[in-house]
This record gives C-alpha cells, sequence and structure tokens, in this order.
C-alpha cells in the first residue's frame, strides 16, 4: 500500500453526546505512541537502508509527519500486514509545502531534521497549527546558520533554508519542551562539533533514546532536575527495524474513564513507561486511584507495563509546577478526573499549556465551567472544586477549539455525569487516537 492510500477512510467528525456508563469492563491493546511513531519516521527517512517498522499510529498527525519524509525524499510503504518499510535518502527540496495539519511535534521535529540539508522547505499546517509559537525552533536554529522566512514572525507558512555545514551550539531553552530539544539536536546531527542542550527539567527523553538505536551518538548526564544532551555530529544513521510501544497519553482516557465510572474494572496492554511522562500516573496513586502496574517487557528501547484501573473513591491534591513536564499532554484529562475528586485539586506551573493546539489551560476550564464544576483559573494555574459523591453535573456543550484532547476530554466527563456530556467536533481526535471510538465501545463506554 502506498503512503497516498493510507488513512484515507472516513473519520468521525461533527457533535457527539456522552452518557452515563457504569460497568465499563475488558482489556484493550493501548494505542501505538504518537511521539515514538514520528521519530520513528524521521530517523528511519535519514538512515541508509530500509528501516521496517511495526504498530506505527496510523493517526493524522503521524500520516502528516510521514507524507512530508516522503516529500523530502525516502520512500515509504506499508505492507498488508501494518509494517511500515522506510528507506532514507538525503532530504531535498520537496515539490511543494510541507503541510503538517495540526501537528506540532511534526513539524518542529521536521524542521530540525531538515535543518542539516541543502535544500528549501515551506512548512505550513491547519488554522490551530498555525496559531503555535515556531520562534522556539528557529531561533536556536538560525544560531546554527539556518535562515527562515516567515509573513508573520514565528508563525507557519515558514520558508526554511537549509544548509549542510551548520555549527554547533550550546543551547538553553527558555521552555521546558521536548519538541524544541529533539529539532536542536536533530539538527546537531548534521552539525561541526558537539551541540549541546541543557534543560533546567526534564522532559521526554525518546530522541535520546531512539537515536543511537540507528548510530546517532547522543550523551546524556543529569544535571540536578534537568539534565544536559550532548550530540556528535557528522555521525552516519543506519536502518533499523523496531515496534512501537503504547501511549501512555492515549491510555489515560480509558484509565479515567474506569477510575471515575462506577463499579469499572479495565485493562490496558503494553503501555510505555517512561520517567518523563509518569507525572499523571504518579498523580493518580496520590488521589487514591485503584491503579495496579504489571511489567510487560519494552519495545523501541522504551519499558513497558500493563494497566489495570478500577473506580476508586478520588481525593483532591497539590500538584507541583516542577511535575507539569512530565504530564503536560494530561492536564485537560485530569482536570475532569479532579472534576470528580472529593476536595480541591491544584495544578500549578502550566503556563506551556496555552501554546498547545488551543490555549488548553482556558479550554480546560471553559469544559468543567460549562458542566457545573467550579473552579478558579489563573495565569498559569487552575484550581478544581472536586463534586465528589454527588457526581459532576454535566448537561454542558464542550467547545474543543480544534483541540483532539479536549474532545476525548469532554467525552470521558459525560460517562460518569449525571447529565450527558456533548462535544462540538470529533473530528480531530483521529490526530492523535483514530481507535478512541472503538476502544470505548468495546469497554461499554455510551458515546453516541
Amino acid at each position: 500500500m502506498t503512503l497516498a492510500d493510507t488513512g484515507a477512510g472516513q473519520r468521525p467528525a461533527g457533535p457527539r453526546t456522552a452518557h452515563y456508563s457504569k460497568g465499563l469492563s475488558g482489556e484493550r491493546r493501548a494505542a501505538p505512541d504518537k511521539s515514538i511513531s514520528h521519530r520513528a519516521v524521521i530517523f528511519s527517512g535519514l538512515a541508509e537502508g530500509i528501516s521496517r517498522v511495526d504498530g506505527l499510529l496510523e493517526s493524522d498527525d503521524v500520516l502528516a509527519t510521514a507524507r512530508a519524509v516522503s516529500a523530502l525524499g525516502a520512500e515509504i510503504t506499508r505492507d498488508d500486514d501494518g509494517v511500515w518499510s522506510i528507506r532514507g535518502a538525503p532530504w531535498r527540496t520537496p515539490d511543494r509545502p510541507l503541510d503538517l495539519g495540526n501537528s506540532g511535534t511534526g513539524v518542529r521535529l521536521l524542521m530540525g531534521a531538515a535543518a542539516r540539508f541543502d535544500l528549501e522547505a515551506v512548512f505550513t499546517g491547519d488554522e490551530s497549527l498555525s496559531s503555535r509559537p515556531m520562534a522556539r525552533v528557529l531561533d536556536p536554529l538560525a544560531l546554527m546558520g539556518v535562515r527562515s522566512d516567515a509573513v508573520r514572525t514565528g508563525r507557519l507558512p515558514v520558508t526554511l533554508h537549509g544548509r549542510s555545514d551548520l555549527k554547533a551550539i550550546d543551547y538553553t531553552p527558555p521552555v521546558a519542551s521536548a519538541q524544541v530539544k529533539s529539532a536542536i539536536l536533530l539538527a546537531g546531527l548534521g552539525a561541526e562539533g558537539e551541540t549541546i542542550v541543557r534543560e533546567p527539567r526534564l522532559t521526554r527523553a525518546h530522541t535520546e533514546t531512539m537515536g543511537p538505536l540507528y548510530g546517532a551518538q547522543f550523551h546524556v548526564e543529569t544535571d540536578g532536575g534537568g539534565a544536559i544532551i550532548r550530540v556528535a555530529g557528522g555521525a552516519a544513521l543506519k536502518a533499523h527495524d523496531l515496534s512501537i510501544p503504547g501511549d501512555p497519553s492515549s491510555a489515560a482516557f480509558l484509565v479515567a474513564a474506569a477510575l471515575i465510572t462506577p463499579d469499572s474494572d479495565i485493562t490496558i496492554k503494553g503501555v510505555m513507561t517512561n520517567p518523563a511522562r509518569s507525572g499523571l500516573y504518579q498523580t493518580l496513586v496520590e488521589m487514591g486511584a485503584e491503579i495496579t502496574l504489571t511489567d510487560a517487557g519494552s519495545r523501541a528501547g522504551e519499558s513497558l507495563v500493563d494497566i489495570r484501573a478500577k473506580s476508586s473513591a478520588l481525593r483532591g491534591v497539590v500538584i507541583p509546577p516542577e511535575r507539569a513536564p512530565s504530564m503536560i499532554d494530561e492536564y485537560p484529562i485530569l482536570s475532569v478526573i479532579a472534576a470528580n475528586a472529593e476536595g480541591r485539586t491544584e495544578m500549578r506551573g502550566l503556563a506551556e499549556l496555552r501554546a498547545k493546539e488551543s490555549d488548553r489551560l482556558a479550554a480546560s476550564a471553559a469544559l468543567l465551567d460549562a458542566n457545573g464544576v467550579r473552579l478558579q483559573l489563573g495565569e498559569d494555574d487552575l484550581t478544581v472544586e472536586g463534586c465528589g459523591e454527588g457526581g459532576v453535573p454535566g448537561g454542558g456543550l464542550v467547545a474543543t477549539r480544534h483541540d483532539h484532547r479536549l474532545a476525548m476530554s469532554g467525552l470521558v466527563m459525560g460517562l460518569a455525569a449525571r447529565e450527558p456530556v456533548q462535544v462540538d467536533d470529533v473530528a480531530m481526535i483521529a490526530t492523535s487516537y483514530p481507535g478512541f471510538f472503538d476502544d470505548m465501545a468495546a469497554l461499554g463506554a455510551a458515546i453516541r
């Protein structure tokens, strides 16, 4: 199957309503991880030879990255058994703009990876992606010698002028971002000398874990609560076969549904457990969640667990700001869990949420408010007054703002609310979790 044929099927769109659904049960395999899938496509597209990738997440975001890598020169096909074959090649100027849709991970990592080649590429995306900040990647790339042009400073569309003689830099990102770090490291693969990224707070280290599998020379050392990552330029990348682990961010929606709906008991198999992405599960344990983790081996250098989650009597907690990078994608669904807990939950250090697919901090607050949950919203914090045994009133319409995580969070809320909860559009769920509705239905969730 060619890349053009993949993902061409109809995706759910328009409004959906979630109804009270006690007694969720069953076992599901975790959806493939989105972050790992993006990186597998990019590293394979850079490497010499043919890499075979099993279990790639075939979401809109990842397929957009794959199409961009193909346009840059790699050959990508999908076998009938679902395994992707990617023949890497030196990247060239594409014959069309690279449309990354809604994928912030895809566009930022690709800018870094493409920077090391003598090419010119136009990066574009949908309305939501075009509103997100790109200067955080373009500024360090400029220090390495990369020129970029944009009609609106720091926003898509951006024309990037790569060069094969990049300069190595020693850089401390102003915000804790795995996307920014990864873009610099990918560019550093083609720089003269050693590129160094110093992160004051740890972010997900999937690039540093995957790179050496393809021959990249990374060196990581801890530094207090952060890390110093070094990459040597000039290493020749070689093809590598790998399987994609399960996504803890996608699994979080199923786990949340089980925790807040009565008489529920589910198991999610093959979920990646990574220290830089474990913040939500650490927080849930502190809230009293009945969660059991069982070792399930490893994939792509990442450890796996099976997660069993049962209905739980949850209590509010205070979440420290230093934990935010390890659960930055999970705050919308955590706000739903907090709404079902007894007492107050305080979330701090959330400024980065305002630069996601939507202003996720404001959108999460609006989701709660529309469904009768009391809250206090600050510039970078959110306090949720849990509804406890009385349950969330529900009955609201959630404005998803083109944000997949807001849409899924609203639907999960409706499964335990006293009145049904409607979301205005579910189309964007396919950007990260195309199997969401199938998994929810299999567990017994009433979403119509």
